[in-house]
């Protein structure tokens, strides 16, 4: 599964992948909003579960690559959402690029691919992007795709804990018909 846009390319993991999602996943600045850093054996768990994902339900969290460079920039796709959630079941659009990456609408330009697939391949009628309400950044990426916010589904998520705020946002994109 390959996705492809005018700068990015969104494709399956390689193993030239791992190490630079490794060093952004334990990262204390890009995993300030994503629940903590990851160990090796957690990013590892995590490509994992996106190539099963992809195999079993045709969806998952894509590497990003630059197309100029061949660049490893992140990981951007579908996945079924959390079961242990209040706005269970959903399918969650989610993003991680590394800092130096930031800025320059790459998350934008990547989850927009993920949209229009999710919506046009995969037939999906609702896609939902959750993060914590402090989260601006994400929360902008969210709103220039075009997603409203529910407001009546936030909640707090109950893997948070003091001193973090444990209150979530949730975004919702409808297909059009």
């Amino acid at each position: 599964m390959r996705l492809e846009t005018e700068r990015l390319i969104l494709r399956g993991w390689i193993a030239e992948d791992l190490e630079p999602f490794a060093a952004m996943s334990a990262d204390p600045r890009v995993m300030r909003w994503l629940g903590g850093c990851l160990s090796r054996e957690a990013v590892d768990a995590y490509v994992a579960r996106a190539a099963l994902s992809f195999s079993t339900l045709g969806m998952g969290r894509f590497a990003i690559e630059r197309r100029a460079d061949g660049a490893f920039l992140g990981a951007c796709g579908l996945m079924p959402g959390r079961d242990d959630l209040p706005i269970a079941p959903y399918v969650d659009i989610g993003w991680r690029l590394t800092p130096a990456a930031w800025g320059q609408g790459y998350a934008s330009e990547a989850a927009a691919a993920v949209l229009r697939d999710g919506f046009g391949r995969l037939g999906l009628a609702e896609i939902a992007a959750i993060t914590m309400q402090a989260n601006q950044r994400s929360r902008a990426v969210m709103e220039r795709l075009g997603m409203a916010r529910d407001a009546a589904s936030d909640f707090d998520d109950p893997s948070l804990a003091p001193p973090e705020d444990p209150r979530t946002v949730v975004y919702r994109f409808k297909r059009s018909t």
